[in-house]
This record gives structure tokens, sequence and C-alpha cells, in this order.
């Protein structure tokens, strides 16, 4: 879990965790969870002397979050505005290619496979020749293309949410040997 050092104004040092940001306006001192929601964890002091403990209950809130919502997708939800065609987000096409030394033209969609901790593959699923090209075969392989991006998304989403979970519990684990003496 990536963790950042946050100096509050009262000159005290804190390891705060992502999803939790630091408030301090005018009468308002404490912790803001960012993560499934915001909540506000007040130091309920003026002086900051309640921070350490804001803090402790707000990475504590953030701990039973993340184990029990999804982490929150970095996937793009709907299409670029750039985007021409109707097509969702990461299915192209048709793209229409020449192989070399053939003769006919072939059809195809592309489908951008999101890989988590990785680079995102690329799909194509065949449409026709410019022969046998219909739309009832354009159809077909635009269903087949949305559903291979449909479990991609979920299996990255997963995979995602699983890592968010394993970095808050080494984070938790980490914390509580630093507090052992």
């Amino acid at each position: 879990m990536k963790v950042r050092t946050i100096v509050i104004f009262s000159g005290e040092t804190f390891d705060v965790p992502q999803g939790i940001q630091r408030i301090d306006h005018r009468a308002t001192h404490g912790w803001q969870l960012r993560y499934g929601g915001t909540k506000l964890y007040s130091d309920h002091s003026n002086d900051g002397s309640g921070a350490a403990k804001a803090l402790g209950s707000a990475t504590k809130e953030l701990y039973k979050r993340i184990a029990a919502l999804p982490a929150p997708s970095l996937l793009q939800r709907g299409p670029s505005l750039s985007k021409t065609s109707q097509l969702p987000p990461g299915i192209s096409g048709p793209l229409v290619r020449q192989r070399k030394g053939g003769r006919t033209r072939d059809c195809s969609l592309s489908v951008l496979i999101p890989c988590f901790g990785g680079k995102p593959r690329r799909r194509t699923i065949y449409i026709g020749t410019e022969n046998t090209y219909t739309l009832a075969r354009y159809e077909a392989a635009l269903v087949r293309a949305i559903e291979m991006r449909r479990v991609a998304e979920e299996a990255y989403e997963e995979a995602t949410t699983r890592a968010k979970r394993a970095d808050a519990r080494a984070h938790k684990r980490l914390a509580r040997l630093a507090r052992q003496p």
C-alpha cells in the first residue's frame, strides 16, 4: 500500500496510507477517508493533539472498506470523445487489411484486453473477407468482442481487488509490528 509522510500544522509527522487525506481548514482539522465514499475523522482539537487517534480510526475504517469493497476501477467506462464509432471502449473496427501475397481483403474487430500489472494485449476477432462479409457476421463478431472485453474487465478488476487487499493486509501487519516494543 502506498504511504506518504505528512507534516501537519502542529509539526507532527505521520505516515498516511493512500486513500486518506489531511484536512486543515479554519476550524476543521482531521483526516478524510476517500475510499468507497468519504468520511471525516476529526481531531476534536484545535491544536492537533487528537490527530494520531483520528488517523488510527480512519486507517482502521480504510482496512474494513478495502476488505469489503471492490477496488476502484481504472478502466475507461465510456468511449473517448474522439472515437467516431459507436463501439464500446476497448473495441475498434471493423479493420480491413490485405495480407501480404493475398488477393482479397479481410475484416476483423480489434479488442484491447487489460492485464493487471502488465501491458494490455490486443486480440482480433475475424469477421470475413470482402466476399463473405455480412451484417450478421459483423454482429456475431461484435457480440463475441463485447463478451471477450467484459470477461477481461472482470478478471482485471478481480486482480486489482486481490492486490489491493493483499497490500492492505501487509500494511496492517507492518503497522502492528512497528507498534510492538
